[in-house]
Formats: C-alpha cells, structure tokens, sequence
C-alpha cells in the first residue's frame, strides 16, 4: 500500500483524477519514491495544473505538498495516515490548508468535504483495488 502513494507513477492506476484528461501531460522528477519525489501535472479545465511533493515519509504517514496552478491558484498538505487493520492496512487521506478569499465564499456555498470529499472516496476504493490485486 505505502509504495503504491509513494511512487507517483502508480498515482495513474488509482488516483481518481488520472481519467480526467487523457493527453494529460506529466513530468516525474529523478527521485522515484519517497521525500524529494516530485510529479507535477497539465491537462484540459478539467485536470487543471500542479505539482505534489513528498516531504514526509513514515511507515505510518505519507505528507505531501500540493500546489495548483489552474483552474485557481492554491497550496495544501496532503496527508495519508496508513494503520495497520487485521490482514491489511487502514489508510486515510486528509487535505489542509489556507483558503483564499474567492475559495472561502465559494465554501460557504458548497463545503470543501462536498466538493472533495467523493473524489477522496473514489480514490481510496481504486487504491484498495490496486492493493489487493
């Protein structure tokens, strides 16, 4: 589990994004795995643009810093707690960071677990299914 969110280029076999645009164009930086590992991405409106970084990597917790570019500039950490859980590990993803004004009027309209949250969802149950098979 912990090598398939280390390794960006496993992100195109789960990520709940990857299908968004499929000319996306991806860049992969020299280190493969873990801190420094770095992914940065350019698609259609809907794929937008941005970059990940891993600057944490335990056996226990993935953190990664996000960028976007488009379709609105923002910066998050994102988070993969990783628990083990009977035979198989228990993984929750979290995202943090500060919002600009437009995204916090936007906010009060649709909340950030509504816009996001599915998306979350989808990508965990594409990650279980890539570990397990």
């Amino acid at each position: 589990m912990h090598s398939l969110i280390t390794d960006f280029h496993e992100w195109v076999a789960w990520s709940p994004w990857e299908g968004l645009d499929p000319d996306m164009r991806r860049d992969y930086s020299e280190t493969d795995r873990g801190v420094g590992a770095r992914y940065a991405w350019e698609g259609n409106r809907k794929a937008g643009k941005g970059s990940m970084e891993i600057v944490g990597d335990e056996p226990q917790a993935i953190t990664i810093d996000l960028r976007f570019d488009k379709p609105f500039p923002a910066h998050n950490t994102t988070q993969f707690l990783l628990t083990p859980a009977g035979r198989g590990t228990k993984v929750q993803w979290r995202m943090t960071g500060e919002q600009g004004l437009m995204m916090r009027l936007f906010s009060m309209v649709m909340p950030m677990d509504s816009m996001i949250g599915k998306d979350f969802e989808k990508g965990l149950a594409q990650l279980k299914a890539v570990a397990e098979a």
